[in-house]
């Protein structure tokens, strides 16, 4: 990485896997704006961050179904910093219920925010990142590729994701952007009303997401990694 400050900006920073990312690359030196929908969590999480390295992280309330929303968070970064050079598009949500069950609103939520949530934040990041000839890189899920009873939604969504961050891949290319899609399987995290514990000790970890983004960010500038797969090393925790 060049010896100047790179920024970042990271969708969903708030908690979970965007926070490790986000507490990853703090350590490292690189400023970080993370977004989420509620302006206390983002704020909270961006004090904490600052506690690691002072200064260096911002807390904004966006969000990603929303492209104007999006835009405000680049303008406020380049105000800041006056560069953008990494985007982890991490912000997600799943609803899990059979087709018999799964309502309309859940199919539209988990559309809007992992798919199209994640087009806003491109289309609202492109030109900076053509400017410091950056990075963007999505958070998909091993669910983009395996799909499972309950998740339709979900799997909808992931499937788009991953074929959505390849297209964008070979878009950008010419113009300098690396594009690359993480998928990992079980992340102890929040996600469907799960509070992490003890018992999930097993599965990936948020800081190891973290630390696959911080190599692809070392990578040489002639390779690209384009899609990444991962999974705890012990099934199931056994």
């Amino acid at each position: 990485m060049a010896d100047h400050i790179r920024t970042a900006l990271i969708t969903g920073g708030s908690k979970g896997i965007g926070y490790g990312v986000a507490e990853v690359l703090i350590k490292e030196g690189v400023k970080v704006a993370i977004t989420s929908r509620s302006s206390v969590a983002a704020e909270l999480a961006a004090a904490k961050l600052n506690e690691i390295n002072p200064g260096h992280a911002i807390g904004m309330a966006a969000d990603v179904r929303d492209l104007a929303s999006q835009q405000r968070v680049v303008d406020a970064i380049i105000q800041q910093w006056e560069r953008l050079d990494y985007v982890i598009a991490n912000a997600g949500v799943g609803h899990f219920a059979p087709i018999q069950e799964l309502t309309p609103e859940q199919w539209q939520e988990t559309i809007d925010i992992n798919l199209t949530g994640v087009f806003n934040t491109a289309k609202a990041t492109l030109n900076a990142l053509k400017e410091s000839k950056g990075y963007f890189i999505t958070i998909a899920s091993l669910a983009g590729t395996n799909f499972f009873e309950k998740g339709a939604a979900y799997n909808a969504s992931k499937f788009g994701l991953v074929g959505f961050t390849q297209a964008v891949m070979l878009d950008l290319r010419s113009e300098g952007i690396k594009v690359s899609t993480i998928m990992p399987g079980s992340v102890a995290t929040y996600f469907d009303n799960h509070e992490p514990s003890d018992a999930d000790a097993w599965k990936i970890q948020p800081e190891d997401i973290g630390q696959i983004v911080y190599d692809l960010l070392k990578m040489n500038p002639r390779t690209l990694p384009s899609k990444i797969e991962v999974r705890p090393t012990r099934p199931g925790g056994k």
